[in-house]
């Protein structure tokens, strides 16, 4: 049965991978790209199960008048993928304040606010599934990307949450976690002027290896798309999507970490219980 997917930043990458596929096996896609033409080549191959328009997630009226003007046009939509988002490179210090503000408004409140205008239509058709598009950095962090995992963290605390409040309507969520993939992520990253005094810190080895090329990027685009893809046919709907043998063995060492350093608290935890009535 053919299904159809609304899919934001599918200029290219992991969202431009799996548009192809999806159009590929014949379901129906309505993409949102930065650059208008960014699609063109599939849209003269695939016509009409594809349908196309350009979105800025940041500006929230466009989001709103996007996501009505899709569900117009396509009718039911299956599958929503909140893709869109950026990367910025810099130390908490050296980012600056508009800087800070871009990230979060892109990614961050215009993921909440994508997932937010897709819930009316999905509750009023009767459920569908929404793949919000984290990362490993929602679960672990480097230094260098501060503000870039406080969005990451942020969407998956709001994902966890909202989850559980439309559950009822049969709207489910995966947290897709992707790790280092070979995409155009890093060429679209933003980075501040690096401070000196940052030089010889862990921030600037991780800075050092990316612009260096030395840090590594095991994942492949293509595949993480097809994994993605694949975990649709998952039901109920996996809460998390990890993709990457690097996603997978650093969120595994960290959670280990911190259940540890938890338990090492927990004397502590019950001590400040309230004493019983």
């Amino acid at each position: 049965m053919t299904k159809t997917w609304f899919i934001t930043g599918t200029s290219s990458g992991i969202g431009r991978q799996l548009t192809e596929k999806i159009l590929a096996r014949g379901d129906r896609v309505a993409a949102t790209v930065r650059r208008e033409d960014a699609l063109d080549d599939l849209k003269e191959h695939y016509g009409e199960l594809l349908w196309v328009t350009t979105l800025d997630v940041s500006h929230m009226d466009d989001v709103r008048r996007t996501v009505d003007r899709a569900f117009d046009a396509m009718g039911r939509i299956d599958f929503v993928v909140s893709n869109a988002g950026y990367g910025l490179f810099g130390a908490g210090e050296e980012v600056s304040d508009a800087q800070i503000r871009d990230q979060i408004d892109t990614n961050l409140i215009g993921s909440i606010q994508v997932i937010r205008t897709v819930l009316p239509h999905l509750r009023a058709q009767g459920g569908g599934r929404i793949l919000q598009v984290s990362s490993e950095g929602g679960q672990i962090a480097y230094p260098n990307f501060s503000v870039y995992h406080a969005t990451k963290w942020g969407i998956e605390g709001f994902v966890e949450s909202v989850a559980q409040e439309v559950a009822p309507f049969h709207i489910e969520f995966t947290l897709v976690e992707p790790g280092p993939a070979k995409t155009a992520f890093g060429s679209g990253m933003v980075s501040p002027e690096p401070m000196p005094a940052y030089e010889n810190t862990p921030a600037n080895d991780v800075r050092r290896a990316v612009m260096s090329g030395s840090f590594k990027l095991k994942g492949d685009a293509s595949k993480m798309a097809q994994a993605m893809l694949d975990s649709t046919a998952i039901n109920p709907a996996p809460k998390r999507l990890t993709m990457g043998s690097d996603a997978y063995l650093s969120i595994r060492t960290e959670l280990l970490k911190r259940i540890a350093a938890l338990d090492a608290q927990k004397d502590i935890a019950f001590s400040t219980d309230a004493e019983p009535a």
